[in-house]
């Protein structure tokens, strides 16, 4: 449970932690999108690169990085086996009465490194931006849904409260498993289906403590009189710099660099000859 890091953020100084949070959230889109438009390994090479540098930038661990990819792992490998035996082809191998094909290899192997680069890419985002930057990042985004009488505030609010408790629940999980193993609980022995059921006496005391974390939250907030109908103040107003236009003008133009670049690159995993 501790390798769930989606949520937490680290403090720094970088030129990462200095974008404005509406760039960051438009960066992160447009990176999401041109995963779901890539379509060969250099285009996904590329990717990859670019989000390696911006890593880099914002001096966060690596491993943070590859943790983030941890909890996936077995949904990962699940999803890879079907793409690769139940995806029409040329012949690659098989087993029993299930035939394996080149193309579903290049399928499994595109769809792991699209989820692998979405999820280090949203990692990212909350690591580098505070709670209230994004949410406030996000109510600006969407303000021109206001005038569709769209509650904005409470979405962006949802959103950010969502990710928020993200963390705190897996620290209270770590904590309710502890408490239950000095009592002579086993999560670790016997097969798959017995450490399912293991894990239903944590469920809960989760539930319980997730009801009351949010009761206290609603309270607390209440006692503050917080609501989004009327025009708030902002200790932080944000405003633009030129190091966010920069960076949206970088990412713009990676755009066509990838879609009709890398794309346009004829690549296959094995050479036909060989197939």
């Amino acid at each position: 449970m501790k390798d769930i890091t989606l949520g937490q953020f680290f403090p720094g100084d970088t030129l990462i932690h200095r974008l404005d949070a509406r760039v960051k959230l438009v960066l992160v889109i447009l990176f999401i999108v041109e995963l779901f438009l890539v379509k060969t390994l250099c285009g996904f090479a590329f990717m990859g690169v670019l989000l390696a540098l911006a890593v880099a930038i914002s001096k966060v661990p690596p491993k943070m990085m590859l943790r983030s990819l941890k909890p996936l792992l077995l949904l990962l490998a699940f999803t890879s086996v079907l793409n690769l035996f139940y995806t029409k082809g040329d012949p690659l191998f098989t087993i029993w009465k299930l035939t394996a094909s080149w193309q579903g290899l290049e399928l499994a192997l595109f769809m792991m490194l699209r989820i692998s680069l979405l999820i280090m890419a949203s990692s990212l985002l909350t690591y580098t931006t505070s709670p209230i930057m994004l949410t406030d990042g996000m109510e600006r985004l969407m303000g021109p849904l206001k005038a569709l009488h769209v509650p904005v505030g409470e979405l962006a609010m949802m959103m950010t409260i969502a990710l928020r408790f993200i963390p705190l629940l897996v620290e209270e999980t770590d904590k309710i498993m502890s408490a239950q193993k000095a009592r002579g609980a086993d999560f670790e022995s016997g097969g798959v289906l017995k450490r399912a059921k293991a894990l239903i006496p944590i469920l809960v005391p989760l539930f319980v403590s997730s009801f009351r974390r949010a009761d206290e939250l609603a309270v607390a907030m209440e006692c503050r009189c917080y609501h989004t109908s009327g025009p708030r103040s902002r200790l932080k107003v944000m405003k633009m710099c030129f190091r966010d236009y920069v960076a949206l003008a970088v990412m713009l133009a990676a755009i066509p660099a990838i879609l009709f670049g890398t794309n346009q690159v004829l690549f296959s995993i094995i050479p036909s000859a060989i197939r």
